[in-house]
C-alpha cells in the first residue's frame, strides 16, 4: 500500500525513533507489512532510501534500494535491504561529500560530508541479525536513513551558508507550498 510521505515541518521527523519491538506476538507479520508498504511508497516516489518516520511511524526501521542507481554505480546492483533496529558499530575517518536530497524535503539538494565506510548491525525483515560493511553510496544511503531515525535531516548537516540559502524553501515546504508527484501527509505539528 502506498502511504503518504511526511514532509519537512512534521514533528515525527524530529523525534528519535524507538526500537521496533521484536518480542511481540505479531512482530514478523507487522514488520513484513510495514517493510512492503515502505518499499512500495519509496519506489512510487522514485526514492532509493526511506525511513519509518517518513511514513509517520517513529520506529527504527529503514529500507534502501540501490538498484535504480546501478547503471552509474554497478556495485549497487542487488543492494536492496530492510534494516530493523540498525546500529552503526564503526565509521571510517575518511569522509566524502555528496549532494543529497530527500523525499521529505522535496526539490532541495545540498552537499553533505559523511564517513566513506561504516560497519552496521541490524535485523533483516525476517528478524535475522546481520552485520555488514558498507562503502561509498551504499554507506551514504544507510547513513541518511539512520539520521532520520535519530531525528536528523540532511539539511541539518550542510554548510551554514547553504542552510541560509535554502531556508525560504524549507519554510515553504513547512507551510504546504510545495508540489510533489507523490502523496504527502499534512504537516503534523504537536500542539
Amino acid at each position: 500500500m502506498i502511504l503518504p510521505i511526511y514532509i519537512y515541518g512534521s514533528e515525527v521527523l524530529r523525534e528519535r525513533a524507538v526500537d521496533f519491538d521484536i518480542s511481540s506476538q505479531d512482530a514478523a507479520e507487522t514488520i513484513s507489512k510495514l517493510v512492503s508498504d515502505m518499499f512500495e511508497t519509496m519506489n512510487h516516489a522514485d526514492g532509493v532510501g526511506f525511513a519509518a518516520p517518513q511514513v509517520g511511524k517513529s520506529i527504527r526501521v529503514l529500507v534502501v534500494d540501490g538498484e535504480p542507481l546501478a547503471d552509474d554505480m554497478p556495485y549497487l546492483k542487488g543492494f536492496r535491504r530492510a534494516m530493523i533496529n540498525p546500529v552503526v558499530l564503526e565509521e571510517s575517518e575518511e569522509t566524502i561529500e555528496y549532494n543529497e536530497g530527500c523525499l521529505s524535503i522535496p526539490d532541495i539538494n545540498a552537499g553533505v560530508i559523511r564517513p566513506r565506510r561504516i560497519k552496521i548491525e541490524y535485523l533483516d525483515e525476517k528478524l535475522i541479525k546481520r552485520e555488514e560493511l558498507l562503502e561509498d553510496f551504499a554507506c551514504r544511503m544507510v547513513q541518511h536513513e539512520i539520521d532520520h531515525l535519530n531525528g536528523v535531516l540532511f539539511t541539518d548537516l550542510c554548510a551554514p551558508i547553504r542552510k541560509k540559502m535554502i531556508q525560504s524553501k524549507l519554510n515553504n515546504i513547512m507551510n504546504g507550498k510545495v508540489k510533489t508527484h507523490y502523496k504527502t501527509a499534512p504537516v503534523a505539528k504537536k500542539r
